[in-house]
């Protein structure tokens, strides 16, 4: 059995496993380089319609309380400033990359952003 001389062999300084001049893994993750790779940023359309559905939640009842209860407007103007509202939210989350997403997740948004628009514009009209 040869005796070896440096333990480490097969490791560079920085403690990445290598294949002749190839990086094959590191050490703290043990997946190949390939596998797993460094800085690579993917939206998902999730954070999209999350950051949607937040602003929406926020806003229709901030809305419903400014021109409702506080300036005591008429129904169809609370109605209206809501419609735009959920009109400008939807065109933030397009804008931010949700026209590029699939057909089911721009219905989704849209589906939310109605249903949501549908509480204010019932509670302000009855």
């Amino acid at each position: 059995m040869p005796d070896r001389s440096d333990p480490e062999e097969g490791l560079e300084s920085d403690g990445d496993i290598m294949a002749g001049d190839r990086r094959i893994a590191r050490t703290d993750t043990a997946l190949p380089d390939w596998y797993v790779s460094d800085a690579a940023y993917r939206p998902l359309p999730i954070v999209w319609f999350g950051g949607a559905l937040i602003l929406q939640v926020i806003i229709q009842p901030g809305v419903f309380w400014l021109f409702a209860l506080t300036m005591v407007a008429s129904p169809i103007i609370t109605t209206a400033v809501a419609l735009l509202a959920s009109g400008i939210i939807w065109h933030l989350a397009m804008r931010r990359g949700m026209s590029r997403a699939s057909f089911a997740w721009r219905f989704a948004t849209g589906a939310m952003l109605a249903f949501f628009f549908s509480l204010t514009a019932l509670t302000a009209l009855a």
